[in-house]
């Protein structure tokens, strides 16, 4: 952390969050943290509430978010090994409780490149296709993308076990390719929002139309208890 600059997750965080926060209809955002040793016995968590109340995660705008994030950094100990698949279950289970097509769930992912839970993952994302959510993963630092690369399934549709997801439903953006070099500042914002909202129309319309689902005359009333992890509810694209 530096108190005259943004790291790298928290300009990712902003920039990408800036995007795609539009299409929340109250922007309060649950958010959680994977890979710390959290207080006070120092057990170790991939999934925890980043503002310290797993009750009620919720934050206020992406601004709130980034608060909880600078406010967790002072009580956690970052810790590995990092899963993917605990917070892939987490929106999954909210998911899977509204199948009807009136709420869309959109998890964002921010990490550093390194998944020591890859068959898990690929697991939970196989079991999240058949769901109505989408991932973005957005890789931050220097690190080799591989994983992730192969995790968005553009080439090769992700499978666990035998199983083929039911159609692609992540995205992976890598965050560097749109800073300077010193990694300080966007270089188009033009290009990023291209980029991380690249496949979500098309993902969100295959969902609704291999179900026969078609656009209602208007959303029904937003009910916090069906809005997980930076979740968005799609009200129309």
């Amino acid at each position: 952390m530096s108190p005259y600059q943004l790291n790298a997750y928290t300009l990712a965080l902003r920039a990408v969050g800036e995007i795609i926060q539009d299409y929340d209809s109250d922007k309060m955002f649950p958010a959680l943290g994977f890979g710390a040793k959290l207080p006070p016995d120092g057990r170790v968590s991939h999934e925890f509430a980043l503002n310290g109340n797993p009750q009620n995660p919720y934050c206020s705008g992406i601004e709130g978010v980034m608060e909880a994030y600078y406010q967790s950094l002072k009580s956690v100990r970052l810790y590995g090994p990092t899963h993917f698949s605990p917070v892939i279950n987490h929106v999954a289970r909210y998911a899977s409780a509204v199948t009807d097509g009136s709420q869309y769930f959109i998890l964002l992912i921010i990490s550093d490149g390194v998944i020591t839970d890859m068959a898990q993952t690929k697991e939970s994302i196989v079991n999240a296709a058949s769901l109505p959510m989408s991932i973005i993963i957005v890789g931050v630092g220097p690190a080799e993308f591989d994983e992730m690369i192969e995790l968005d399934g553009d080439e090769e549709r992700i499978s666990s076990q035998g199983r083929l997801a039911e159609r692609d439903i992540v995205q992976f953006v890598p965050f560097r390719d749109y800073v300077d070099r010193r990694g300080n500042h966007i270089l188009s914002m033009a290009r990023l929002a291209k980029e991380v909202l690249a496949e979500i129309p098309d993902q969100f319309l295959s969902y609704m139309r291999t179900r026969g689902i078609k656009p209602g005359t208007s959303p029904p009333p937003y009910t916090p208890a069906t809005h997980p992890l930076l979740a968005r509810r799609v009200s129309r694209i």
